[in-house]
């Protein structure tokens, strides 16, 4: 296992994690069961896969996208499941002392899973001090947070946490234990039909198409 000091290409751990976390804190305290009790314990079928792979689409992303984790004392938070980019797919798994597990699947290049890969450009904020390997994914951590990430495919699979939140041991067996669900637990995760409406990104009408995205405070001829 070899340590690297440069920097990644990955955005800053906490700063996706802290977009997703407003929902898992702010939106009450609704979780769902264990993945894997879920799984065991369930006595019915699944929802036809026709389905579950509409409850995708509500939140905009597609079925194949949906992993799930397993943390000991962690518990998904329902009411963090989203889109991430344009199909990809996050979550947070919390503790009821307030740790938190941020689970995150999207399309990238493998630059933003290596760390090790070559010099990138980092959070000066908060720069990577630790870039390895560790079995079949890549660790980085900055003073604050912390990561696991795996390729799948033309997917990258990100498990993060508040490095004083989550210690090493606890994101790594979080970040092994990281799957596609299957249709059980996707039954489990997804809003339930009509629920994800609510879900939906607000289209922005000021907006501009270019430059930074800062609002349109132009007025008319009558003010």
């Amino acid at each position: 296992m070899t340590s690297s000091t440069r920097p990644a290409r990955l955005r800053p751990v906490l700063t996706a994690l802290a977009l997703t976390l407003a929902a898992a804190t702010g939106c009450g305290t609704e979780v769902a069961s264990d993945t894997a009790a879920a799984r065991s314990a369930s006595a019915t079928p699944a929802p036809d896969r026709a389905e579950l792979e509409a409850r995708a689409r509500a939140v905009q992303t597609v079925a194949e996208h949906v992993w799930v984790t397993e943390a000991p004392g962690y518990t998904l938070a329902r009411q963090s499941v989203g889109v991430v980019g344009d199909d990809g797919f996050g979550s947070v798994y919390t503790t009821s002392a307030g740790g938190q597990i941020q689970l995150r699947v999207e399309r990238l290049p493998h630059a933003d899973a290596d760390c090790t890969d070559g010099p990138a450009a980092g959070s000066a904020q908060d720069p990577v001090v630790t870039c390895e390997r560790d079995g079949g994914q890549w660790y980085r951590a900055t003073e604050s947070g912390h990561a696991y990430a795996q390729e799948q495919g033309d997917l990258v699979v990100t498990v993060s946490g508040a490095r004083e939140e989550v210690d090493r041991a606890a994101l790594r067996a979080a970040a092994r234990a990281a799957h596609r669900a299957d249709d059980h637990e996707l039954d489990q995760v997804l809003p339930p039909p009509g629920e994800a409406a609510g879900r939906q990104p607000v289209e922005r009408g000021d907006l501009p198409p270019v430059g930074d995205g800062a609002p349109n405070n132009d007025v008319g001829a009558s003010g």
